[in-house]
């Protein structure tokens, strides 16, 4: 017979501290309702630091130098990194079929083009363009940067492997896995033509500082992330992704996302198969730096 491993009480109270924290950390915010979530799956942690309760858990996460290393593993055991290749395609039509013949156009003089994956979990994502961007034939030549980036440093392990089971391939054309794969077992590696294309990098999205090291980006694709957030944590990550964004450029959500009371600075453009948001391009030159933050973000920065 298999024993249960024994669940530490949380209380509410500490429920609270340890939530606000997480919050502040990553953004990702439990409501009331998820306080046996956080106590079942971090009740492990606490007796591995042989910890009375969490109490002296929440003052670890606090003070203990082990701090930044304690919330990683927490933000691996509390989040769900579930995805696939070639999810939403109505979406990924637009971007390739729509959206990047246009960048052709406007980038024929440097011949570049950044794409970044926010919070690509596994990988799928970032593969999956960078096999449409192969499979278009267009951008022979040209300097192409997919990168996947995500606070979960186990997942991020797993992408840079590029090696997935079947579960992984629901949505995906046989032609894909035969052209782009190497079978090994009952797993699939991706073939290195599609690994060069992408990078990845560990990367909190409400670290200005860090974000700011991504560098100006085409097209931001963000989805299904922001549904984990609060509202602030929400506000304070698309106003850095319209930062890294070049005028015109666009971003993508997922179709149970939307930026209402969230931003009034990008416009919703109408494409043929999806709408999708976009950095409306530079204003004239006389208008200050400043005049345009306070005009577009209101006087709080």
């Amino acid at each position: 017979m298999i024993e249960r491993e024994e669940t530490l009480p949380l209380s509410d109270d500490v429920f609270r501290l340890l939530r606000d924290l997480i919050k502040d950390y990553c953004g990702i915010y439990f409501d009331d309702g998820s306080k046996y979530l956080l106590e079942r799956r971090l009740s492990k942690r606490v007796k591995s630091h042989h910890l009375n309760d969490f109490r002296d858990y929440y003052r670890l996460l606090l003070y203990d130098r082990r701090r930044d290393e304690e919330l990683s593993f927490i933000v691996d055991v509390l989040t769900i990194n579930e995805t696939y290749f070639f999810r939403e395609m109505n979406q990924l039509k637009t971007l390739i079929e729509e959206i990047l013949p246009e960048l052709k156009n406007k980038n024929r003089d440097a011949r570049k083009i950044r794409i970044w994956s926010a919070g690509c979990s596994t990988g799928e994502e970032p593969y999956t363009i960078a096999m449409q961007i192969l499979e278009q034939g267009h951008f022979f030549g040209w300097d192409i940067e997919i990168l996947g980036s995500d606070i979960n440093q186990r997942v991020l392990q797993h992408a840079r492997r590029g090696v997935y089971r079947k579960n992984s391939f629901r949505t995906t054309e046989e032609h894909f896995t035969e052209k782009y794969f190497t079978q090994e077992d009952s797993s699939y590696r991706i073939n290195d033509n599609v690994k060069q294309l992408v990078s990845f990098s560990c990367l909190n999205l409400l670290d200005p500082f860090k974000v700011k090291f991504v560098g100006d980006i085409d097209v931001i694709l963000c989805r299904n992330v922001l549904i984990y957030f609060d509202q602030e944590s929400r506000k304070k990550v698309i106003k850095s992704f319209y930062e890294r964004l070049i005028g015109g450029g666009y971003l993508l959500l997922g179709h149970a996302e939307s930026l209402i009371n969230i931003s009034a600075a990008f416009t919703l453009k109408h494409f043929k198969n999806d709408m999708v948001y976009q950095k409306p391009q530079k204003l004239t030159m006389s208008m200050s730096s400043n005049s345009l933050v306070k005009m577009v973000w209101g006087n709080k920065t």
